[in-house]
C-alpha cells in the first residue's frame, strides 16, 4: 500500500488557522502582534523606555518642580494626624484641668493651614502638569504624523491604515492617561509609602512592626499581579488595534463590501475580534477584582490587630489615645498606596506597549534617504532623463529590473508599454524616488537623484496617478495642493490652460465648493482634471502620468486628452497607460518585457515596423470599429 506524503500548510495557511479574521486582509503584523522572544521583548522595553526619556527630557526642570509641589502636597497630608495626635493628647488635658485651649486651637489652626496648603499645591500641581503633558502629546502627535508622513511607500504598503490611525489615537490616548494621573499617583503613593512607615514606627515601634509585618504578604501579592497583568494588559492593547483595525478597513472600503455582499462575512469578523477585546478587558477586571479586595483584606486585618493590640496597651497605659488615633489614621494612608501604586502599574503596562508600537514606528528608516551633502543643482531644471544600467528588486522579491539603460532627452514625452510586471511602474516609482534602485543609477540633468534634497526632487517632479485623491476642501485647495502659496488668478489660469474652468464655474460655489470626502462631488473625469491641474500649477520638469486614464469612460477620456495634450508640452514626459489612445501623443514607445526594452521607437514607425506594439496597436483599433 502506498502512502501519500501530505505536505504541511504554508506558513501564511497556518497563519488563517490561527487567525481568520485576518485570513482575507492584507494585514500587516507588527512585533505586538504574536509572540515574542525573549530578546525582543528586552529590546521593545528598551525602546519603549528610550522613547519615554526623549519625550519627558526637554522637561526635566518643570517636572523637578511638580516632584517639589507633590512633597509638600504629601507632607502637608502626612501632618494631619500627627496634628490630631497632638490635639487629642496635649490639647484636651489642658482644658480638662482648666488650663485653657491655647494648645487645642493652635492643632486646629495647625489643621487648617495644613489643609489650604495641601490644596493650593493640588491646585498648582494641576494646572502645571495638566499643561506639560499636553505639550508633550502634541510634541509627540506632530512627531509621529511627520515621521509618517516621510516613511517610504514600502512601509505603507505593508502598514494598514487601521494601524496607523490607532498610532495616532489609541496609543497617544494611553500614554496620555499615563501623564495625567499615572506619575502623580505614583510619586504620592511612595512618599505615603515611605512617609507613613517612618511615622508609625516613631509613633510605637512595637506598634509600627506588627503593622510592617503585612508588608511581605502585600509584596507577594503584588508580585502575582504584575506577572499576571503583564500579559493581560499587553492582549487588551493588541486586541483593540484589531477592532480599529477592522473597523477602518471595513468603512474605507464600504462600496466594495456592499457590491460583493459581505457584509454578513464582515460583521463575523468584527464581532470575532471585539469578542477577544471583550476578554481581554474582562481578564483585566478579574485580576483587578481579586488584587483590590486581597490589599483591602490584608488592610483590614491588620486594623483589627492593632486595634486589638493597640487597645490594650492603651488600656495598660503605654500607649496614649492621640498615638493610637493617629496610628489608625496613618494605617489607612499606608494601604490605599498599594491600590494606587497596582493602579498606576496598569496604566503603565498600557502605555508601556503603546510606546513600544511608537518607538517601532520611529524606529523605521525611510527607504529614501536624504543625502548627506546634497547636489546643488541647476535652478531651472531642464528635464534629461537617464537611466545607467538601472537594476531594482522588491524586498525578497525576483528582480524587476535586471539592467536598464534608457536615455530620455529633455522635453520628450515617452510612453512605457507592456504587460502586468513589465516594470513599467517600477520606472515610473524610481524616477519619483519613491524607491531607490538596487543597482546603477538614474540621473536627472547629469545629477543622481540620490544627490538631490527631497524638496529639490519634488520641485521637478511630480506624478500623476489613477487614484486622482482629492483632499477635504475646495476646489482651489486641491488645485494649489502642489503649489500652497498660488493666488488664485493663478489657479483659475491652470484650470483655464487644462480646461477645468467652464465645470468649475458650473459648481455651486465655483472654485470655493467643497469637493468632500474623497472628492465624492465630482465625476471621475473632472476629478482627473483638477489632477492635471494641480500638475500643471506645480510646473516641473519631469511629469509621470501612471495609468492616468485607464478609469474613464470614453467621452471623460476624450476630454482629457485635450488637457493632456497641453500639460504635456515642454516638458519630460513618461506615460504609462494600457490605452494607447494616451500612448498616440507619445514622442517614442518603449515596449518592456521582464524588465528589459524589446522595442524603441516613434509610435507610428513601431505600427509599421511590425512587433509586439503593432499587435497591441492592431488590437487596440479593432476595440474601436
Amino acid at each position: 500500500m502506498t502512502t501519500t506524503q501530505q505536505t504541511p500548510p504554508a506558513e501564511d495557511e497556518r497563519d488563517e488557522e490561527k487567525n481568520p479574521e485576518q485570513s482575507w486582509r492584507g494585514v500587516f503584523e507588527d512585533e505586538g502582534d504574536r509572540e515574542l522572544s525573549r530578546a525582543t521583548t528586552i529590546r521593545l522595553k528598551e525602546d519603549s523606555r528610550k522613547l519615554l526619556g526623549e519625550l519627558l527630557r526637554p522637561y526635566h526642570k518643570m517636572i523637578w518642580l511638580l516632584v517639589v509641589i507633590v512633597v509638600v502636597e504629601n507632607a502637608a497630608r502626612l501632618a494631619v494626624p500627627y496634628l490630631v495626635h497632638l490635639g487629642i493628647d496635649n490639647g484636651i488635658p489642658p482644658i480638662l484641668a482648666g488650663e485653657g485651649a491655647t494648645t487645642l486651637i493652635t492643632v486646629v489652626i495647625g489643621v487648617f493651614a495644613m489643609a489650604l496648603l495641601q490644596a493650593f499645591a493640588r491646585q498648582v500641581f494641576l494646572m502645571r502638569s495638566g499643561r506639560l503633558g499636553q505639550t508633550i502629546l502634541l510634541g509627540l502627535r506632530r512627531r509621529v504624523f511627520d515621521h509618517f508622513q516621510r516613511l517610504s511607500p514600502s512601509f505603507h504598503d505593508k502598514y494598514t491604515s487601521g494601524r496607523v490611525i490607532s498610532r495616532m489615537t489609541s496609543d497617544v490616548g494611553v500614554i496620555d492617561e499615563m501623564l495625567a494621573n499615572g506619575f502623580d499617583g505614583l510619586v504620592t503613593a511612595l512618599l505615603t509609602l515611605i512617609g507613613t512607615s517612618i511615622l508609625l514606627l516613631t509613633l510605637d515601634l512595637k506598634l509600627g512592626l506588627l503593622a510592617l509585618l503585612s508588608f511581605p504578604v502585600l509584596l507577594l501579592i503584588t508580585a502575582w499581579f504584575r506577572r499576571r497583568s503583564a500579559v493581560v494588559y499587553r492582549r487588551t492593547r493588541e486586541t483593540v488595534v484589531l477592532v480599529i483595525v477592522h473597523f477602518v478597513e471595513s468603512m474605507t472600503g464600504i462600496r466594495a463590501v456592499q457590491a460583493f455582499r459581505r457584509e454578513p462575512r464582515n460583521e463575523e469578523i468584527f464581532h470575532g475580534v471585539n469578542d477577544k477585546y471583550r476578554e481581554a478587558n474582562l481578564e483585566s477586571f478579574r485580576l483587578n477584582a481579586i488584587f483590590m479586595p486581597s490589599i483591602k483584606g490584608v488592610g483590614n486585618i491588620t486594623i483589627v490587630a492593632i486595634l486589638f493590640y493597640g487597645g490594650y496597651q492603651a488600656y495598660h497605659g503605654h500607649v496614649t489615645v492621640g498615638v493610637l488615633t493617629a496610628f489608625l489614621l496613618y494605617l489607612r494612608q499606608f494601604f490605599e498606596p498599594l491600590q494606587d501604586i497596582s493602579q498606576f502599574y496598569n496604566t503603565f503596562l498600557s502605555a508601556s506597549a503603546a510606546l513600544e508600537k511608537l518607538s517601532g514606528v520611529l524606529n523605521e528608516k525611510p527607504d529614501v534617504a536624504e543625502p548627506e551633502e546634497p547636489a546643488e543643482p541647476a535652478k531651472k531644471a531642464r528635464g534629461h532623463l537617464e537611466l545607467r544600467n538601472v537594476q531594482f528588486r522588491y524586498v525578497d522579491g525576483v528582480p524587476v529590473l535586471p539592467g536598464l539603460d534608457l536615455d530620455v532627452p529633455a522635453g520628450q514625452t515617452l510612453a512605457l508599454v507592456g504587460t502586468t510586471g513589465a516594470g513599467k511602474t517600477t520606472i515610473a516609482k524610481l524616477v519619483a524616488r519613491f524607491y531607490d534602485p538596487t543597482g546603477g543609477q538614474l540621473l536627472l540633468d547629469g545629477i543622481d537623484l540620490r544627490q538631490l534634497t527631497e524638496d529639490d526632487l519634488r520641485e521637478r517632479v511630480v506624478m500623476v496617478t489613477q487614484e486622482n485623491f482629492l483632499f477635504t476642501g475646495t476646489v482651489a485647495d486641491n488645485i494649489r495642493f502642489g503649489k500652497p502659496d498660488a493666488t488664485l488668478e493663478e489657479v483659475v489660469e491652470a484650470a483655464k490652460v487644462i480646461g477645468a474652468h467652464d465645470f468649475i464655474t458650473r459648481l455651486p460655489e465655483g472654485y470655493e465648493t467643497q469637493v468632500e470626502k474623497r472628492g465624492s462631488r465630482l465625476s471621475a473625469g473632472q476629478r482627473q482634471l483638477v489632477a492635471f491641474a494641480r500638475a500643471f500649477l506645480a510646473d516641473p520638469a519631469v511629469l509621470i502620468l501612471d495609468e492616468a486614464t485607464s478609469s474613464l469612460d470614453i467621452p471623460s477620456e476624450r476630454l482629457i486628452q485635450r488637457a493632456l495634450r497641453t500639460i504635456l508640452a515642454d516638458r519630460t514626459a513618461i506615460v504609462i497607460a494600457h490605452r494607447l489612445s494616451t500612448v498616440e501623443t507619445a514622442d517614442r514607445v518603449i515596449v518592456l518585457e521582464h524588465g528589459r526594452i524589446i522595442e524603441d521607437g516613434a509610435p507610428q514607425t513601431l505600427v509599421t515596423t511590425g512587433g509586439n506594439y503593432a499587435d497591441l496597436h492592431q488590437a487596440w483599433e479593432d476595440s474601436l470599429a
